[in-house]
């Protein structure tokens, strides 16, 4: 298993300066976009958290912006998830094991993340982020796959019954990644299966809908005709590696910039 964790690691960092091949640039160029308001997000937290600005993080705009850009992401990883599948089908190899193990992967740099915010802030360590999530859903929704307007069901389902899962929660913290705990420990970050299983399935619906046997429904321009987009593109094939570094970097370049004292 840790062969597997750290050659993916490796692999991902292979093409930071180069685009990868055989990939939808629309895809990239909006997870890349999720990508810079999620560094635009934790900057205006450190500078909250560190810095003591007065920046409501928990309401109003940039609540809201903290949604859209996670439901970007968890949107995303559905979207990707058929791409992967109708790939295999034009080779005529669909496996589970790629999907088993990617999300293992992703889940293992999840708990790395919880370690290392154990150390960092014991009392609101991540015990189910962001990476929990996306390793969890790539694990889970495999056999929904192939099922567009199931998955666009259930998504919808999901989202639905999180209006109303406070009804249904016990006071056990053992199914906060659920998100049936009655009794929320703070968290630094927290994206229960309840509701954002639910984004990651209609992530499905709408990459099959947009994107029917992997391939664009509609005939879109050329990306190399806009230079930035190649920037976004390459920090959407990145994301991984940029989420893992970016806050130590915001921190490191705060604190060398006076802004904030650790």
């Amino acid at each position: 298993m840790l062969s597997i964790f750290f050659n993916d690691f490796r692999n991902s960092i292979r093409p930071l300066w180069h685009l990868r091949p055989g990939r939808l640039w629309e895809v990239d160029a909006l997870r890349g976009v999720a990508i810079v308001l999620m560094v635009i997000y934790h900057l205006m937290w450190d500078l909250h958290g560190f810095a003591g600005l007065d920046i409501d993080l928990y309401q109003g705009f940039w609540h809201y912006f903290q949604r859209l850009d996670a439901s970007m992401f968890t949107g995303l990883v559905g979207v990707s998830l058929t791409l992967r599948y109708h790939s295999q089908i034009r080779r005529g190899t669909v496996r589970y094991s790629p999907y088993l193990r990617r999300g293992l992967v992703i889940f293992a740099w999840g708990l790395v993340v919880g370690v290392a915010t154990y150390l960092f802030d014991p009392a609101r360590y991540v015990r189910f982020g962001i990476l929990h999530l996306i390793g969890f859903s790539i694990i889970i929704a495999y056999p929904l796959i192939r099922h567009r307007w199931l998955s666009g069901i259930l998504g919808l389902f999901l989202l639905g019954f999180a209006q109303i899962a406070g009804f249904f929660a016990v006071d056990s913290p053992w199914l906060g990644w659920l998100g049936l705990s009655a009794t929320i420990r703070p968290a630094l970050d927290y994206f229960p299966v309840i509701p954002w299983l639910g984004v990651v399935l209609l992530g499905i619906f709408v990459g099959h809908t947009v994107f029917p046997g992997g391939r664009p429904r509609w005939r879109t321009m050329d990306p190399e005709a806009i230079g930035p987009l190649r920037l976004l593109r390459l920090a959407g094939q990145n994301g991984l590696l940029i989420y893992l570094l970016h806050q130590p970097f915001l921190i490191l370049s705060l604190t060398l910039l006076g802004v904030i004292r650790l």
